[in-house]
């Protein structure tokens, strides 16, 4: 049945956060229709008893076989909400239901598609929670242009349709504003609450700025040559072809006039650009071919509408 919000919470093993934030969710948005969407993802301890408890029927608990990680998690119950605007928040308390209805009403007032938090007073260790999240979140603007202050914010607000559209994957949580951008939406963020963890144990640390510089890689294609890869393959294909071909000639001139080329290491040099550049531009021919396919196919368009926008006047 269709709401006007759905606000979805992933958990692995947050068993004592469960009933606490139930209740601050219910507080904060009592004047709201809301549906609350827990996505269990594969938790070991009391977490799934403790949602079954909870007598509220607007909860509805989305339960993995496994844990498969936050992106699926936030995929799932994207995919599960009804309602026109949705809120994704973490479940161990830190962040706010507080916040959330100012929030909405700064979505709705500035037609934005999402709105993100930035943490005020992060409560969380310096070492291996904030000084990798600033590396992570500087990383993530230069590469992406995108120029959000806090990525690792989980509390958002999308309208529906943008977050449905996203198609949050491997560990692409953190882009979300970056997939939204790619999408064309309007974003803003704003300032929100930040509390430390009161019961069970962080799931993030040091390593997960390593994993970052990967995704981001992927970002980076995504965002410049999604539509055009051949822009990507193609150049630096021709580019190694055209030097290497000019060695060989150059080689060539040289064997004509009477020197030794055989044991010189530019042979293999020439031979190995020559080559490099035809795989490349080859490489490029499939990435093509691929895109065309996957829109083609689906009878998808490489661009989005927002409005279509007439002066017309019907006459009935």
């Amino acid at each position: 049945m269709k709401c006007y919000l759905s606000v979805i919470v992933c958990v692995y093993n947050e068993e004592k956060n469960i009933a606490p934030l139930v209740d601050q969710i219910g507080s904060a948005l009592e004047n709201l229709d809301y549906e609350l969407i827990y996505v269990d993802d594969g938790s070991r301890d009391g977490t799934l008893p403790e949602l079954k408890k909870i007598a509220d029927p607007r909860l509805r608990i989305v339960e993995f076989r496994r844990n498969y990680g936050q992106s699926a998690a936030l995929a799932a119950g994207i995919e599960y909400a009804q309602g026109e605007w949705i809120v994704t928040m973490d479940g161990d308390l830190q962040n706010d239901p507080a916040d959330i209805p100012r929030m909405l009403e700064m979505a709705r007032a500035q037609q934005l598609d999402l709105l993100a938090g930035i943490r005020q007073k992060r409560q969380d260790g310096m070492l291996l929670r904030k000084i990798p999240s600033r590396i992570a979140n500087w990383l993530i603007r230069q590469a992406s242009g995108v120029h959000l202050h806090d990525y690792g914010c989980t509390l958002k607000v999308f309208r529906a349709d943008l977050a449905k559209s996203l198609g949050i994957y491997g560990e692409l949580h953190r882009f979300i504003p970056v997939l939204a951008d790619l999408e064309g939406a309007r974003m803003d963020e704003t300032p929100v609450r930040h509390h430390s963890r009161q019961h069970g144990q962080s799931k993030y640390g040091i390593n997960r700025t390593i994993r970052v510089l990967s995704d981001l890689l992927l970002i980076l294609y995504l965002k410049r040559f999604r539509h055009k890869p051949m822009h990507l393959f193609g150049g630096w294909g021709v580019l190694s072809l055209v030097v290497g071909s000019l060695i060989l000639f150059w080689l060539l001139l040289e064997k004509i006039a009477g020197h030794e080329i055989g044991g010189r290491p530019l042979l293999t040099l020439g031979f190995i650009l020559f080559m490099a550049g035809l795989q490349l531009v080859a490489l490029g021919i499939l990435s093509e071919m691929m895109v065309r396919t996957y829109y083609e196919s689906q009878d998808k368009k490489p661009y989005k509408v927002r409005k279509v926008h007439s002066n017309r006047t019907i006459e009935v």
